[in-house]
């Protein structure tokens, strides 16, 4: 019986571009605003982002579109509320009110003010980084768009999906 190694250097490669962007807009509002300022079709995807921590659970939405070039694109949001239920300790007056918060969960905490991801999973195309900052930057109620480098992340198998 012959015995394959695989160097660990394949799976450790990072084949994405990782684009910040701060918005106050909806997800289904700046994915329609990317879909005009780019040459992409962004559409909701079926499966959104389970995102589970000690805080709570969440799901994040996604966007995505893959064009002929075999490019990925994914927009999704860095942040949603996790609802959670805490325990009835109230007696007399109070002991039928319900008290929950609602705790932020992020996808990438390490930015915790970034409202959105726009990764672009390009394998062996090159694409233009700087150039899709700036057609992001003309959408109007987008305040700020940079690249992120993904070797900084500590937090990377979150974008995994």
């Amino acid at each position: 019986m012959t015995v394959h190694k695989l160097p660990i250097e394949e799976f450790d490669e990072i084949d994405y571009q990782l684009i910040a962007i701060h918005s106050p807009l909806e997800d289904y509002r700046l994915a329609y605003y990317i879909n005009q300022n780019l040459p992409i079709n962004l559409k909701k995807s079926s499966c959104d982002i389970h995102i589970s921590n000690k805080d709570g659970e969440t799901q994040l939405t996604r966007f995505f579109f893959e064009d002929d070039k075999d490019i990925a694109w994914s927009l999704v949001q860095n942040q949603n509320d996790a609802v959670v239920a805490a325990e009835n300790n109230n007696q007399g007056l109070f002991a039928e009110s319900s008290n929950e918060f609602t705790p932020k969960i992020y996808l990438i905490p390490e930015f915790k003010k970034v409202d959105y991801f726009l990764k672009i999973e390009n394998g062996e195309v090159a694409v233009d980084i700087s150039k899709i900052i700036s057609s992001v930057k003309k959408i109007v109620r987008v305040s700020t768009v940079y690249a992120v480098e993904a070797e900084k992340i500590k937090s990377k198998n979150n974008l995994i999906f």
